[in-house]
Formats: C-alpha cells, sequence, structure tokens
C-alpha cells in the first residue's frame, strides 16, 4: 500500500470550511519517488479548507549546481518564486502558493552573508527571510539537520555575526532546533531583541532512539524551555510539525492512519501551553507539508487544529489560522 492509499483510509468532512488559513510552512521538492510540487501541494491545500496563501520553506531544494558554494542557495529562491509566480496567474485556483518565500544563507559566513541575503532578495520580491536549522544529537541515530550544524551552532560568535545581518534588510530567523537546545534560542533572542525569531515545531521534541518512553520527563522540560522563551517578545511560535516520526507518536506505524480526534487526544497539552505562553498574536498553525504526511492527510492535520482552537473567539482563530502568519511574513 503506497502512502496515498494509507492516508485515504480515513477521511473526514471538514470543519469551518470558510476559515481562512495562511499556510505558513510547507515545502517542495521533486526527488526519485517523493514528488512535491505545486500539483501535489494543490492537492492538499485544496482538499476542504480555505487555504487562501501559503509560505514556502527552504529545504535544500533545486539549488544552483555551479558557482560559488555560498550562492548556490539562491537557486532554491529562483525555483520557487517560478512556482509562485503560477500560483499568482490564477490558473491554478485562487490560493497564492508560496506568498512569502524562506530561504537558506549560511550565516557562518559573518558578516559576508549580507552580499548573500541581498542576492535572494534580488532575485525575488517575495523573499522574506532565512531558516538556518541548528538540529543536532550526540546519538547517530537521531539524524542531525542538513545543515551539519555543532551543537550550540545559535552562540557561535560568527553564527552571530551573520544573524545580524538580517535585521539590517528587516528579514525573518526561522528556527528549528531539538528541544535540548531550546536554551540556546532563548541567549540568541535576548542577545537580538528587535530581531524577528520564529520558533519552528514546538522546538522539535525528540521522542524516539534514547528519548522512547520517556515523553512525561522530556515534556516537563520541555514545558520549562517554552516558557522561558515565550518570554522573548521577538520570538514568534509556529504550531505544527509533532508528529513527525522524530517525536515518537509512531503514527506512521499504525495500520490505518489517526483521525483529527485521536491526533488532538495526542498532541493537546503541546499546544495549549504554547498558545498559553505565546498568545494567539504570537502563534501560528502549520502543516510542515509534506514532511507530516507521513502521519496524517492536509485535510484531517487542519481539522485537528480546528478542534484544538474549538472554544476560541472568532478574532483569536482569525490569529491562529491566518493573521499572525500574514503579518510575520508581511503578506
Amino acid at each position: 500500500m503506497n502512502r496515498n492509499e494509507w492516508l485515504n483510509q480515513v477521511t473526514e468532512d471538514t470543519i469551518e470550511p470558510d476559515l481562512e488559513i495562511c499556510d505558513p510552512h510547507h515545502h517542495l521538492w521533486d526527488y526519485p519517488e517523493n514528488r512535491y510540487l505545486l500539483e501535489e501541494l494543490l492537492e492538499d491545500t485544496t482538499s476542504g479548507h480555505n487555504v487562501v496563501s501559503t509560505v514556502f520553506m527552504e529545504c535544500g531544494s533545486m539549488y544552483r549546481s555551479s558557482g560559488l558554494e555560498s550562492l548556490q542557495p539562491i537557486g532554491e529562491t529562483e525555483f520557487v518564486n517560478g512556482i509562485a509566480a503560477m500560483s499568482a496567474s490564477g490558473q491554478y485556483g485562487p490560493s497564492r502558493a508560496c506568498a512569502g518565500i524562506v530561504g537558506f544563507a549560511d550565516l557562518t559566513l559573518g558578516a559576508a552573508v549580507g552580499d548573500v541575503l541581498d542576492r535572494h532578495m534580488s532575485v525575488s520580491e517575495r523573499f522574506r527571510g532565512i531558516r538556518h536549522a541548528a538540529g543536532w544529537d550526540p546519538s547517530e541515530e537521531v539524524r542531525n539537520s542538513h545543515t551539519n550544524p555543532t551543537q550550540h551552532l545559535y552562540l557561535d560568535h560568527t553564527f552571530q555575526e551573520g544573524f545580524k545581518e538580517l535585521g539590517k534588510r528587516n528579514l525573518t530567523f526561522d528556527a528549528w532546533l531539538y528541544h535540548p537546545q531550546i536554551g540556546d534560542l532563548t541567549q540568541l533572542a535576548r542577545s537580538f531583541p528587535d530581531q524577528v525569531i520564529v520558533f519552528d515545531h514546538f522546538g522539535g521534541p525528540l521522542g524516539i532512539h534514547a528519548y522512547a518512553g520517556k515523553r512525561s520527563e522530556i515534556f516537563d522540560y520541555w514545558k520549562g524551555a517554552v516558557a522561558e522563551l515565550a518570554t522573548c517578545a521577538n520570538v514568534v511560535a509556529k504550531l505544527g510539525g509533532l508528529v513527525m516520526p522524530i517525536n515518537g507518536f509512531g503514527f506512521h506505524k499504525h495500520e490505518v492512519p489517526p483521525t483529527s480526534i485521536e491526533l488532538v487526544e495526542a498532541t493537546r497539552p503541546y499546544y495549549m501551553h504554547m498558545i498559553e505562553h505565546f498568545g494567539v498574536d504570537r502563534c501560528m498553525f502549520e502543516s510542515n507539508f509534506p514532511v507530516d504526511k507521513a502521519s496524517c492527510s492536509y485535510n484531517v492535520l487542519w481539522n485537528s487544529f480546528k478542534r484544538l482552537a474549538r472554544d476560541f473567539s472568532s478574532a483569536d482563530k482569525a490569529s491562529l489560522f491566518h493573521d499572525t502568519a500574514t503579518r510575520v511574513y508581511s503578506i
């Protein structure tokens, strides 16, 4: 049974189908037997929910094959800007895919990364910032981020010299790391209080290999680290990316994928803690597709978000599903 056949075992009526959504975190790539381009994205975003815009998140896709290594990631922005232009034509429906683009630039270049950022901005007016992933773990069983980071990347002096270049250009910074590193991000945020930082995927609470069977202990640690990070007013949070295999819920191994109710039952404490400490004006639901597609369908995932927010006011729902994302990414 292929992945789509597995996912299609669970279908649900869409909850609040008219609620406007900006999905602020998805990828695009074209790998053998793993294609996720505009066609596949639209299959998901038009599966029932009212997704009016999206933000692309860097994933090492379509880098330039020649030239300076530091400039090769600009190829990803060029590629995604083309997809965005296709969507903006209206030929593929009213939604605006990739209305914002978050690319990659190596901040360990220090101040020299400014030239890379300028080139990203020159090739797309949709370019909004970068993500430089820092996920690191001492175990070989937990895969480190594709940037091959050191343990305390966000505290590195040269990295922070590069980080300064973002603020000069009013660019955002997306942070992806694992839960033991949340304290490093808090230090970075306090050192640069005027820099907008987006906290991705709950800070990657791990639940596999050495972390398996320790969910309660890890959750307690995570709660404290998140509460401290939330005291930094320049940090906003993405609520999603929590059912990746690394999180340890194991949905991807089940004979039948989870329903939205089952997702809520498993993950509610994480979402409620984030919203409690960051507030709806600093929180945005995200799909993290197609990565989280390993565990559930797009329609089921957004149904779970709507179940989580069921008792919120209309204004709070607007913030969580649309307004925070469009404000942060200037869409």
